[in-house]
């Protein structure tokens, strides 16, 4: 595989102590980011196209109202369209075996981008996921989620491996009824106005689900062993003490079966994101893959297109079938239950006085940051208001995610 690194050094002297450092690009150059794939699955397959962004910039600009299509060697096109900027997506197909397919993109500045045609030649099975409770080795408890995988053919070597994990949340200060707010005017004078209502909640508020995707890349190879079989391959570790585990918890694996320069290219980017401190001796400037820019442009591209046959099993399992006695890991809130007064002074007053107490419970309510728990009788707080509440999040768990059961739920 070709590799065309950029290699740039960061020096920095130590004079006494060590102070804080800013680090601003000097030289940048522009250049297209493609992220790009295709499988053996029927489905909508989706590329996405940015802008690189300095090193001190955090959110890349998305490259939108390109043509991006997918051909294959008998000229079947594939057109991919643009559903969010930068986000583009084809109609329903899958790649198949032995088949090559080329990507084109074209932009708005009139550059074409093609990637070499790309195919798969091998196909493996996930035959099974499971986890065990264990300890890592930076002596940290948790449950380790192990993947088991065999292609009978003998053809695959290389894998790179993806998880969506989705885990129960159930609000633990949930009650049946909350606040309803109308008619609320901040800068009424001389006194705010409003409604407020103690009503039965209208949706589903106490159980959710949030369902995250894996951001870093997971690789594993069979070269050198007997067979193209996958044994106890660690996707991931979860520490006892995570949120996430509070409940039930499921975990689907994907398995790609990769090319041997699909493996290395993703090998040497995952090596290069891993620094994790900017002064380290090598910083990656360009890393070349398997795209590039029409003949006599000096455009850059960053990115792979890869097609790949993939493997899918899904995991379910509760926190009690590894922590019996244990008491559930602790909330993302601590969850104290508190009062404030119930209104402010109007924002338009011409003076506003301080009064030493918090934000008001009818400025929370309307910026949806408490939930109800019940009537303050005890005059609790050093500035009681009529209710006690609790932050939204512990009262209501759409706060933390959806509360539509997913279609592959199982209890």
């Amino acid at each position: 595989m070709k590799k065309n690194l950029v290699i740039g050094f960061v020096f920095c002297c130590v004079v006494g102590c060590i102070e804080p450092f800013e680090f601003e690009t000097e030289a940048f150059e522009d250049a297209l980011v493609i992220q790009a794939s295709i499988t053996n699955e029927m489905k909508q397959h989706h590329v996405v196209l940015s802008r690189a962004v300095r090193f001190e910039d955090t959110i890349a600009a998305a490259e939108r109202s390109a043509r991006v299509r997918v051909i294959d060697d008998s000229q079947n096109e594939f057109l991919f369209e643009e559903v969010q900027p930068g986000n583009y997506v084809s109609p329903p197909f899958e790649a198949q075996k032995n088949v090559n397919y080329t990507l084109v993109v074209e932009t708005t500045d009139g550059t074409t981008y093609t990637s070499n045609p790309e195919s798969f030649q091998a196909e493996s099975e996930v035959t099974e996921v499971y986890a065990e409770r264990e300890t890592n080795a930076q002596g940290e408890d948790g449950i380790s989620i192990f993947i088991n995988g065999q292609d009978t053919s003998g053809a695959s070597a290389y894998y790179r491996y993806e998880y969506e994990e989705t885990y129960k949340i159930i609000a633990p200060n949930w009650t049946s009824v909350d606040f309803k707010l109308t008619n609320y005017d901040p800068c009424a004078l001389p006194v705010i106005t409003y409604d407020l209502e103690i009503v039965p909640r209208e949706e589903e508020e106490q159980v959710c689900y949030q369902t995250l995707r894996s951001q870093e890349i997971i690789q594993n190879s069979s070269v050198g062993l007997s067979g193209s079989q996958v044994e106890r391959f660690p996707v991931r570790f979860i520490k006892g003490d995570d949120f996430i585990l509070s409940h039930r918890y499921s975990i689907l694996v994907k398995q790609y079966v990769q090319s041997i320069d699909a493996f290395s290219y993703f090998q040497n980017l995952d090596n290069f994101s891993s620094n994790s401190s900017v002064f380290s001796e090598i910083q990656p400037g360009f890393l070349d893959g398997n795209i590039s820019a029409e003949a006599n442009s000096d455009k850059k591209v960053l990115g792979y297109f890869e097609v790949a046959s993939v493997s899918e099993k899904r995991l379910f399992f509760n926190y009690r079938e590894f922590y019996p006695d244990e008491p559930l890991p602790l909330y993302v809130n601590k969850c104290v239950l508190f009062s404030t007064p119930l209104e402010h002074q109007s924002f338009c007053a011409p003076v506003r006085f301080p009064t030493g107490c918090p934000q008001s419970l009818i400025e929370r309510i309307d910026k949806d940051l408490i939930t109800y728990v019940d009537a303050n009788g005890a005059n609790i707080g050093a500035c009681p208001g009529p209710y006690i509440v609790v932050p939204r999040e512990c009262g209501d768990c759409t706060a933390l995610g959806t509360n539509v059961v997913p279609a592959f739920w199982e209890e």
